[in-house]
């Protein structure tokens, strides 16, 4: 662990990138993602990721060092208190920044074995992006596609709401449509398109076989380019239309889960 001279102005050269990359919600120019607060500092290096640095105000100073006294290869550079409170993306880092070597993901992790997988189709809002992320490694999803349109994974605050499970289920990012059914369709997965109604129930899916769901925005649904890529399968409800894009996600993929476990 190596620790740099203290960084007391918000104008550093790379306080200004760590705050450009939270305001679009990418990585750095150095390819670098965002974990903010402990819990994804401790994330990233339970998942084994590389962090070349770590950014700690001087109150939490002492027990970042503790986190990573034993990585040699990563520096920490100290803050002035409160100076990330105008850099991350919602001003509660909790004085910690690190900056997370990303895996490098293909299709062939996303469909491995017995695919399980999760098409998100617009979802815009990081939060339920990053609790569809959760929900996926919670119920045994083998990856995630990020059509065009979707909220970014690496958005601190996608990978905030995922908890740290962007950092271990695999995914691919920017597909259209066309690319996103092209995939599915030569992999051979059975494509289910979620619906508020119409179609089957989940409780009818056949979850056994190679499997995708295509989960829509939280506005409009699943888009045009979609919709036929599937059969349309709903969650009956009684008294509302429909649910929270992330909630129908975990309800799907328990129901795939508890299906694949009794055979």
């Amino acid at each position: 662990m190596a620790k740099l001279p203290e960084i007391t102005s918000a104008q550093n050269p790379l306080l200004k990138e760590i705050r450009r990359a939270a305001a679009k919600g990418c990585a750095t120019s150095a390819g670098l993602v965002l974990a903010e607060t402990f819990h994804l500092l401790e994330e990233s290096l339970a998942s084994g990721l590389k962090v070349p640095m770590v950014l700690a105000e001087k109150r939490v100073l002492p027990v970042v060092e503790r986190h990573v006294a034993k990585l040699r290869d990563t520096r920490v550079q100290p803050l002035a208190d409160r100076l990330l409170d105008a850099v991350t993306s919602t001003g509660s880092a909790q004085g910690v920044i690190a900056l997370v070597e990303p895996p490098a993901w293909t299709l062939d992790h996303v469909f491995r074995g017995r695919p399980l997988v999760v098409v998100l189709d617009g979802i815009q809002d990081p939060g339920n992006a990053g609790a569809i992320a959760r929900a996926a490694e919670a119920f045994g999803a083998t990856g995630l596609m990020f059509l065009k349109g979707s909220a970014s994974p690496w958005s601190p605050k996608t990978l905030r709401a995922s908890a740290g499970s962007l950092f271990r289920v695999p995914f691919v990012e920017g597909l259209d449509a066309q690319t996103a059914r092209a995939a599915l369709k030569q992999r051979r997965v059975e494509v289910w398109v979620a619906v508020p109604r119409g179609g089957k129930p989940v409780s009818e899916a056949d979850w056994n076989s190679p499997s995708a769901v295509v989960i829509g925005s939280e506005g409009r649904g699943v888009s045009r380019a979609m919709s036929g890529a599937g059969l349309d399968l709903h969650i009956p409800t009684t008294g509302v239309e429909s649910l929270n894009a992330a909630v129908a996600a975990s309800i799907m993929l328990y129901e795939a889960m508890r299906r694949r476990s009794a055979g």
